[in-house]
């Protein structure tokens, strides 16, 4: 799966729905300096991949201003 390649701070799995089909997409932070959330979830691959872009940014800017 290319978004685990991707963001491998983060353990990428789809969610089980009560029917047993796959639901959401979600990603836990596994390493801190990959992200901020510790859960994101999203209803497709492209939007969870958005969201973690966004948590690296984000950890990445929370990374610099504790640098100062």
């Amino acid at each position: 799966m290319r978004l685990r390649a991707d963001f491998p701070g983060h353990r990428i799995f789809r969610s089980v729905r009560w029917d047993g089909l796959l639901g959401s997409w979600c990603a836990t932070l596994h390493d801190p300096a990959a992200g901020v959330d510790p859960t994101v979830i999203e209803d497709d691959a492209a939007a969870l991949r958005t969201a973690l872009v966004e948590q690296r940014v984000r950890a990445e800017a929370r990374l610099r201003s504790a640098a100062w």
